[in-house]
């Protein structure tokens, strides 16, 4: 019979334990208390909302907005589909450019990814681009639940007159910005990186307090950089803080 154990009848009785004590406070310390849990942004529960094909049909403005913005062809519908673990999330045009609405996409409660029309493609109708000029200029200027703005652009070719227009918009609105450096599997790590680095350097002097970074659609690489930074925006919200810091 093992030490501190006493026997009655046919049963083993193991003694009773000390009761454990509840850790010492120092004096003059509070308890310590555990931290709220802080719940990820749900990307992958974005389900579509509405589309607006005019400002004057945009929604009330309430929860957090994220939009998308890029050149056709840089791959900003398979950024979404890709952060949101997606395949059809978000649709590209079978016809580059011709896409002329602003697409809600609602996550949760806690906002909206907000994928605007692409631009910049060669051949499509002056028509087209005035109203894409109309529609995305007076979101991104005066959308009050605009919490940022992430700029798609193709890796091979960053920062294009039409990015700087873009960028030029929300300058004076203070919005934040970050850039995904799409397709960047199609380059040697070397010149990646060294894309990266310049983008990053242009950003600081044109446009100080912007991000950037490399993102593949394709590989999946990116995801936790580039959902990060949404999650952090949405938890920021909109109002006056709502500005790029520099």
């Amino acid at each position: 019979m093992g030490q501190g154990a006493t026997r009655k009848g046919d049963f083993t009785v193991a003694a009773a334990r000390p009761a454990s004590r509840a850790p010492e406070t120092a004096p003059g310390r509070k308890p310590a208390t555990k931290s709220p849990t802080i719940r990820a942004l749900p990307l992958a529960s974005a389900t579509f909302a509405l589309s607006v094909h005019d400002s004057r049909d945009l929604p009330r403005p309430g929860a957090p907005e994220v939009a998308f913005a890029g050149r056709s062809n840089a791959g900003k519908s398979s950024a979404i589909n890709a952060l949101a673990g997606r395949r059809r999330l978000a649709f590209a045009s079978r016809t580059p450019g011709r896409t002329q609405l602003i697409n809600f996409f609602a996550i949760g409660d806690r906002g909206f990814l907000v994928d605007l029309p692409g631009y910049g493609y060669a051949g499509v109708p002056h028509a087209v681009r005035e109203h894409w000029h109309a529609l995305v200029g007076d979101y991104v200027r005066d959308r009050v639940s605009l919490a940022g703005v992430v700029i798609v652009m193709d890796a091979r070719h960053p920062l294009t007159p039409l990015d700087h227009e873009l960028l030029g918009w929300l300058a004076p609105a203070g919005r934040r910005v970050h850039v995904l450096l799409t397709k960047a599997d199609k380059l040697s790590k070397q010149v990646a990186h060294t894309t990266l680095a310049r983008t990053r350097a242009a950003l600081s002097r044109d446009y100080p307090g912007a991000s950037a970074q490399l993102f593949s659609s394709t590989k999946r690489e990116g995801l936790a950089e580039a959902g990060a930074v949404l999650d952090a925006w949405t938890r920021a919200g909109t109002g006056p803080e709502n500005k790029s810091p520099g």
